[in-house]
């Protein structure tokens, strides 16, 4: 069964406010309706999801410079979720399943 989702605001790191399509995971799925209203209604910091961004593609990048390839990719697709109140990075692809793809190449 594929997890409900919802127009949701969030702020921006400069104060500006945006909606996005939030995936409702873990606990938020099971909320009572009045709690699903507050977690819909409340406008979240986006930076929340951003620090699973940057952590992710800090800990790539690092394994990529162990690596030392010659040239490298890195593509991910990220769903913006809300578990336990608070915005989370989701590595998918369209759907649940998680998708990285990396790609390395070696002059020899």
């Amino acid at each position: 069964m594929e997890s409900p989702s919802k127009v949701i605001s969030v702020k921006l790191s400069d104060g500006t406010n945006v909606k996005v399509e939030a995936t409702l995971i873990g606990d938020a799925q099971n909320v009572m309706p009045s709690a699903y209203r507050k977690i819909t209604s409340q406008t979240l910091p986006f930076n929340e999801a951003t620090a699973g961004i940057e952590s992710l593609s800090k800990d790539i990048a690092e394994t990529l410079q162990k690596l030392k390839p010659d040239k490298a990719s890195v593509k991910f697709g990220v769903e913006i979720g809300v578990e336990s109140g608070k915005l989370t990075a989701v590595l998918a692809k369209g759907t649940q399943n998680a998708n990285l793809e990396i790609t390395l190449e070696w002059n020899q």
